[in-house]
């Protein structure tokens, strides 16, 4: 029997212990920082822990504590995780971009007195903080730099902590294995808040059975083991990086690499070239922005080389990947393009020894999941969420769609409600959302499956497909069913298109509101020697509202073949003068667009969107990045879009019935 399986380990500190036991010289940690990666093993990375944990026992910190965390991906911050667990304490992350308003709110609501930070710039955030609220009442920082002037009470760096842990152990060296030793995997492991689509976030209360098993179960279906590594460069606030880059590296024992920084993390990727990666659809399609603008700038021989070697791929690198049939002409000719283009691609973006990739947080486009698996790139969709320690669904080896996302994970259950609603039950559904009865209960059946909110059904071979989120599917005035994620995914393929609203829900007819990729519209219009000075008048060319209109006109194309969506073509859109931007509430942390908030706050567009205008007048304010307001008004074009009739006969499957 695998010792990782025996339920004495059942939380982290304990599987750490098994970690130092069983690989303790193996590498469990590198981080780059000043061009040069650093590695711990696992026996040192659980000596630098202990340490942090007898030091926050110095601190006062006790069972059932919450212990805020914000900063970049650092190995100090992961070790704080675990350093926390040991004394029964609760690491609670928090996204290190939210403005100060949003991270007040969740410290206050965790009644954290503690916080882990990473440097200068969040010190600055929390002691703004503190003045207002009073917590925290103590924060220790990792990166000493810039901070010598700093005499404010209960600052402390990381690494005195460390000391006074080295002290708290020499007097009473039994004490921190006698803390972990109470640890059981029905405690409280950690709080994650939501990404607060619809309001102010949750804290969602996961406990070691939660996600160990959970992580257990996913580590087993792809067969992850110690040889394995990946990139942590997500948020750590998020379910899916503390999932992928703490939960499954404590139970399978691989190692996890922190970049030098936001800026570097596509080098650092490259340098890596982790076998297990993750990312949501956000970065998959920024990656692919990229690889376009550089194309566009190549030569023409090698555009030309590109643009036939990826046709080519598109049919004969995703059978190859699935292992249908090819022709020896077209596996020939794949083996040259592997040579020529999808081999140097793959090593240029990081993933030549990637063995799996996953994307989630929301739907992938299809034709973007397609772009990557045709390079011979094992990527995955995941259905998952907070709430359900991430894994809910998952595409076994062999059987992957674009347009589902896989089977029920090991271990979980699913059911499809009367609305479409998709139910679900399994080990890793959360205990509660944290001071907050009622929306625990509202949250789950009294049978015990959660309510997810995404309308979904099962196709013929058992997988899930999900439609959009129940809430937001709806149907246009004459019947048509109107999916307004599904339009919005098939309009940010284009690489200039970064973000996309769509509207149509209880009207005649559908429309968007469009945000161009500043890079790759910036980029196209130096090559056609466009002069611009800024984002509002660069979205304003006429050009580039030429260039927009031919991407949508695409979309109703690929609507046209779908007779059951054809009717939701877009008639009408715009170009927005601004980026949608979280820090003015339009977006989450996770960049999930806050569909009812932009409804509200761009309602004049909206309304000339559906009265027939030729322009909009908007004027709104936007927040900068020192937390400073201000006014932008623009006065914007709105353009017709082609329709196209249907390809198809509709057919009225049972699952748009239900989403309906």
């Amino acid at each position: 029997m695998n010792s990782v399986r025996d339920p004495r380990l059942d939380t982290f500190p304990k599987l750490l212990a098994h970690n130092v036991r069983s690989r303790g010289a193996r590498p469990a940690m590198r981080e780059k920082d000043f061009g040069i990666w650093q590695s711990w093993s696992w026996a040192e990375m659980a000596t630098e822990i202990r340490r942090l944990a007898a030091g926050f026992a110095s601190l006062g910190v006790a069972r059932g504590d919450k212990l805020v965390l914000v900063g970049d991906n650092r190995p100090q911050l992961y070790w704080s995780i675990c350093a926390a667990q040991m004394l029964g304490a609760i690491p609670v992350p928090v996204y290190q971009d939210a403005v100060a308003d949003e991270m007040a709110y969740v410290i206050g609501h965790a009644e954290a007195w503690l916080a882990v930070v990473e440097d200068q710039e969040q010190v600055d955030k929390l002691l703004a903080i503190r003045a207002k609220t009073g917590l925290p009442r103590t924060i220790a920082y990792n990166d000493p730099r810039g901070m010598r002037g700093y005499s404010e009470d209960g600052l402390v760096a990381l690494a005195d902590v460390s000391k006074q842990g080295d002290a708290r152990i020499a007097a009473d060296p039994g004490f921190l294995d006698a803390e972990i030793a109470k640890g059981r995997g029905s405690d409280h492991s950690v709080m994650l808040y939501t990404s607060g689509t619809t309001g102010q976030p949750k804290g969602v209360l996961l406990s070691y059975d939660n996600v160990i098993k959970t992580a257990q179960s996913a580590v087993d279906f792809d067969r992850l083991t110690e040889t394995d590594d990946i990139l942590a460069y997500l948020p750590m606030a998020w379910v899916g990086d503390h999932v992928f880059s703490y939960a499954q590296a404590y139970v399978a024992g691989f190692c996890v690499s922190c970049p030098e920084s936001g800026a570097t993390v596509m080098t650092d990727l490259r340098e890596i070239g982790p076998s297990f990666f993750f990312a949501p659809p956000r970065i998959f399609e920024n990656i692919l922005t990229q690889v376009s603008i550089r194309m566009e700038d190549a030569s023409a021989p090698k555009r030309a080389m590109y643009r036939y070697f990826m046709r080519l791929a598109k049919t004969a690198g995703i059978a190859l990947m699935d292992k249908k049939q090819v022709g020896l002409a077209d596996r020939l000719l794949y083996a040259l393009g592997e040579l020529l283009v999808y081999g140097p691609l793959k090593n240029t973006l990081g993933f030549t020894k990637m063995r799996v990739g996953y994307t989630a947080g929301e739907a992938i486009g299809p034709d973007i999941f397609d772009f990557y698996r045709s390079l011979g790139l094992n990527l995955k969709q995941l259905y998952g969420m907070t709430e359900a320690s991430v894994f809910v669904c998952m595409q076994p080896d062999g059987q992957i769609k674009a347009d589902t996302v896989g089977v029920p994970a090991p271990g979980v259950e699913i059911k499809i409600a009367e609305s479409g609603e998709v139910l679900v039950k399994s080990p890793g559904i959360f205990q509660s959302y944290f001071k907050n009865d009622t929306a625990t209960q509202s949250a789950k059946t009294p049978d015990g499956y959660y309510l997810t909110g995404d309308a979904g059904f099962f196709d013929k071979d058992g997988h899930l497909k999900i439609i959009d989120r129940a809430k937001d599917v709806g149907r246009l005035i004459d019947g048509t069913l109107f999916a307004p994620k599904y339009i919005e995914n098939k309009l940010k393929f284009f690489s200039y298109v970064k973000e996309a609203v769509a509207f149509g829900h209880g009207r005649d007819f559908a429309s968007c509101i469009l945000c161009i990729d500043l890079d790759a519209v910036g980029n196209w219009a130096e090559r056609k020697g466009i002069a611009y000075a800024s984002y509002q008048e660069l979205a304003a060319k006429p050009e580039v509202q030429a260039l927009a209109l031919e991407c949508v006109e695409q979309v109703n194309r690929d609507l046209a073949e779908d007779a059951n969506l054809a009717g939701s073509q877009i008639r009408r859109f715009l170009l927005l003068h601004k980026e949608l931007d979280a820090d003015d509430g339009e977006l989450t942390r996770t960049r999930k667009v806050r569909r009812s908030f932009i409804a509200d706050r761009y309602a004049p567009l909206i309304d000339g969107l559906y009265s027939g205008a030729e322009r909009a007048f908007i004027s709104s304010v936007v927040t900068f990045e020192d937390g400073r307001t201000g006014k932008i008004e623009a006065d914007l074009a709105i353009r017709d879009v082609p329709r196209f009739a249907a390809h198809r006969p509709a057919t009225a499957t049972p699952a748009l019935q239900k989403a309906g």
